[in-house]
């Protein structure tokens, strides 16, 4: 069974009784948030508005939305009216005909909400109230006041969620505040949107609500964004929150999180060596994650950089600080990163202008996002097309482009002088409307030359946990450009080039195998040729021992093997970077474990036949 999402917004700016102010706010906060809720890259709910509705139609479509719920349906309700208060201290939310005098017949009770709340079915269930509670009255009404201050989160606290997950309740304002509209609360200002509800909307529709980078807005990431807003806004606003519920709610997709993929861990005896007890050892593995860094294959790479982060946090100094160095290599780089377009004829074609980006492919995968409407980004092979939309407006166009990669953030500004047309203005029919949702779509820029747009997907119905694997995957348009630029096609063979690095890596790997054994057999014949010249006296020699043991044969095929081992490696490595190296991930991973198994056991074979064969020319002289 899948999940459902629904939004009931109600907004209330016009009161029949004399006595309630007018608001200015809710109809443009009722607009602005439906369309950030409905929108399926960020909310994806099915949204519903009630404007100035009666008390009795406010109930009717109150308890509606309530029933006949799931247990996997999410739910949001959002109030932008007068919160009064009884004279025996109960909640009430206003509606068009609410007179004051008469709120338990008029208006809408805090606890029918509550109620509302604690019977439906509903698994999540989340309350926004963007209300005025200590200014309801219009200076000088003859209207009923109660005394004293109502706590609002008190009046949603008392009953526990019964079958359901719970519920949040979000407020603009504690019970000792206003909620104000704008700066201030004045009667005759002009119509703008409420403090609160606006940073609700902006932490939504730009994605800054994201305050942990995951992709994804939650209920935690909203309310302190809008905490915080409303504060730098209106000090004396404070914003509260009371919440029953288990788990993390997410309410939205979020359009600045940086681009994920799906990584091929390293191999265990690299990541063997990675934990090794030995510094060498582990600074040789810094450096074989440093080259799988710079892979053609986008994935394999991406485990090379979650490995290094790993060693960069927790390693000594000195490896840290190779592994943050190797790390930088995939540090996004665009050239330029300042475009200036210059004069551009209102009405004309859009001028374009290119951006490169360098790097090893990890670091040429991003994500691009235009700030402003007026701009338009393409992918290309090697980077961005950027270009200036045709506008009807006159002036200095000033714009970003943030680039968002595995690891790190760019920005490229873009500036543009919008000049008047001495001819009639022709529209491009290529470009879309300003406004649409076109103009900031989300593209993703892969390291090779298949290039893809990406907008975010809708938000799968499902249950939390496989939402969650979802977003560890990061399924979706993301993970399927990393697949498409990887050149991760499994039902293809290896070129040629693919079948050589294979070869080359079994063959370092048979001699490095021959390496060892020969260097044992002649270990153990030069340990025999000592003992025997100990027992031999004053007119022993031990060149002759080792003659006599046979050690230096096999010591020498050790040399031999190990050092050819080593160069069978080296260009087996060489071929998996070359372009036409394999198709497959996994046959590129193989190869690469046997180069380092080889790797592994020719070198400390090397370095032992030398030592030894040092010392036999040395001791031969003298005993």
């Amino acid at each position: 069974m899948t999940d459902a999402r629904h939004a009931l917004i109600i907004a209330n700016d016009r009161y029949a009784d004399q006595g309630l102010k007018k608001l200015k706010a809710p109809a443009q906060d009722a607009t602005a948030l439906a369309g950030v809720l409905h929108d399926p890259q960020i909310g994806d709910f099915e949204v519903d508005v009630v404007r100035n509705a009666s008390a009795d139609a406010m109930r009717r479509r109150i308890q509606g939305f309530f029933n006949d719920r799931r247990r996997d349906d999410t739910l949001v309700l959002h109030f932008s009216c007068h919160g009064l208060k009884s004279e025996s201290g109960e909640l009430y939310f206003a509606a068009s005909d609410t007179e004051p005098r008469l709120l338990d017949a008029t208006a809408i009770p805090a606890h029918f909400v509550r109620g509302c709340m604690s019977h439906t079915r509903a698994g999540r269930t989340v309350l926004f109230l963007d209300c005025c509670y200590g200014g309801a009255f219009s200076r000088g009404s003859s209207s009923v006041r109660a005394s004293g201050d109502v706590d609002v989160l008190e009046s949603f606290t008392s009953d526990k969620p019964p079958g359901g997950r719970g519920w949040a309740v979000i407020t603009a304002s504690n019970s000792m505040e206003f909620a104000f509209e704008g700066d201030e609360l004045a009667e005759n200002s002009a119509p703008r949107p409420s403090v609160f509800t606006h940073a609700v909307v902006e932490g939504l529709e730009t994605g800054e609500a994201d305050l942990d980078a995951d992709g994804e807005v939650s209920l935690d990431d909203l309310y302190d964004y809008v905490f915080e807003h409303v504060q730098e806004q209106n000090p004396h606003q404070t914003p509260s929150k009371t919440v029953e519920m288990q788990g993390e709610l997410h309410l939205a997709h979020s359009r600045r999180g940086r681009i994920k993929i799906a990584a091929i861990a390293s191999p265990p005896s690299l990541l063997a060596a990675v934990n090794s007890d030995n510094a060498f050892t582990r600074q040789g593995a810094v450096l074989e994650l440093r080259s799988r860094l710079h892979n053609e294959s986008v994935p394999l790479a991406e485990g090379a950089r979650q490995a290094l982060e790993e060693v960069a946090r927790n390693d000594i100094r000195q490896i840290a600080d190779e592994a943050s160095r190797a790390l930088r290599d995939i540090r996004l780089s665009p050239s330029p990163d300042h475009l200036d377009f210059g004069p551009v004829v209102r009405g004309s074609t859009p001028p374009e202008q290119a951006v490169t980006m360098g790097g090893p492919p990890l670091a040429r995968h991003c994500v691009a996002q235009p700030a402003q409407s007026w701009l338009r980004v393409e992918p290309t092979p090697n980077g961005l097309r950027v270009r200036v939309a045709a506008t009807t407006a006159e002036g200095r166009l000033s714009g970003d482009i943030a680039l968002k990669g595995v690891a790190d953030e760019a920005v490229i500004h873009v500036e543009a002088l919008v000049v008047p047309a001495h001819d009639t203005p022709r529209t491009d029919a290529t470009d879309p409307p300003e406004g649409s949702p076109h103009d900031r779509d989300t593209v993703v820029v892969g390291p090779s030359g298949d290039p893809t747009r990406a907008m975010k997907p809708p938000r799968s119905r499902r249950p939390r946990a496989a939402a969650d694997d979802t977003r560890t995957g990061h399924a979706g348009p993301h993970r399927t450009a990393a697949r498409q630029t990887d050149g991760a096609r499994t039902g293809d063979r290896p070129a040629p080039r693919g079948r050589r690095a294979r070869a080359l890596a079994g063959a370092a790997l048979a001699l490095a195998v021959t390496a060892v054994i020969t260097v044992i057999v002649a270990l153990q014949a030069a340990v025999a040729a000592v003992f025997d010249r100990s027992g031999d006296g004053p007119t022993g020699s031990i060149e002759e021992r080792v003659h006599e043991q046979g050690a230096l044969p096999p010591l020498t095929v050790a040399l031999i093997t190990a050092a050819a081992a080593l160069v069978a490696c080296a260009l087996a490595r060489y071929d998996l970077g070359t372009p036409r190296g394999p198709d497959t991930p996994s046959a590129a991973h193989g190869t690469r474990s046997m180069t380092a198994v080889a790797k592994g056991m020719a070198i400390p074979v090397l370095v032992l036949a030398l030592l030894v064969l040092v010392a036999y020319l040395v001791g031969s002289g003298h005993w």
